[in-house]
């Protein structure tokens, strides 16, 4: 059976691309508030938690679908190859100089923090081989999630439908270095219970704590 447009990272069509006229200036998408987030899987096979990604994946609206990606880089190797899958990324220095609205040179300012935000799902395989070991995220960001009527819920909005995997991380803010990698589900904060019904659908439970997700 096909997955669905493979949207972990393979060939997706272009009409379930995020339009870009709904993006800022930087290409991020532009959102309302923070979604709140809650870590449903833990393991040392990332394999496993793209796996469960496309399990989550299987069952959201993926109308609009893109990728925001994030990660902590203090290897000249690893940038270099980052830079290479997204050459207009965002980085700001992690000892407080060097950013890219400046015009510097990241490579004199490691480590640094590079984020690329509403890139299309091809870009994710190419990320996760040149992101290495570092830790890093990847969110989908989609149109919704589906209706919950055991909990009594409609269909999510977008401004609480993301799935992100955490790599060699367990946090989202990327603080807490793991040599695991975490999966999170997002939800409105006033529809705490779909994270819990989420999981559930995938055949989990939640694993920790419903946090506020950075923007």
């Amino acid at each position: 059976m096909p997955r669905p447009w493979d949207a972990i990272g393979m060939d997706i069509p272009p009409v379930l691309r995020r339009p870009a006229d709904r993006r800022d200036t930087s290409g991020r998408m532009a959102t309302m508030s923070n979604s709140y987030a809650q870590p449903i899987f833990r393991t040392a096979d990332l394999s496993e938690g793209l796996r469960i990604v496309e399990q989550l994946l299987a069952i959201a609206d993926l109308r609009d679908l893109e990728v925001d990606f994030d990660a902590r880089v203090s290897s000249a190797d690893v940038l270099t190859a980052l830079l290479e899958v997204l050459p207009r990324a965002s980085w700001f220095g992690e000892e407080g100089t060097g950013d890219s609205s400046e015009g510097d040179d990241p490579w004199a300012h490691l480590p640094v923090r590079l984020r690329g935000f509403g890139q299309p799902p091809e870009k994710v395989q190419p990320f996760l081989n040149a992101v290495g070991g570092s830790p890093a995220t990847v969110r989908w960001d989609f149109m919704g999630w589906p209706e919950a009527p055991e909990i009594g819920l409609g269909v999510g909005g977008a401004r609480g439908a993301f799935v992100t995997l955490c790599m060699h991380v367990r946090d989202l803010e990327l603080e807490e270095p793991a040599p695991d990698h975490t999966v999170f589900v997002h939800v409105k904060e006033i529809e705490a219970e779909r994270a819990p019904w989420l999981a559930a659908q995938v055949g989990l439970s939640v694993i920790g704590d419903l946090v506020m997700a950075p923007d």
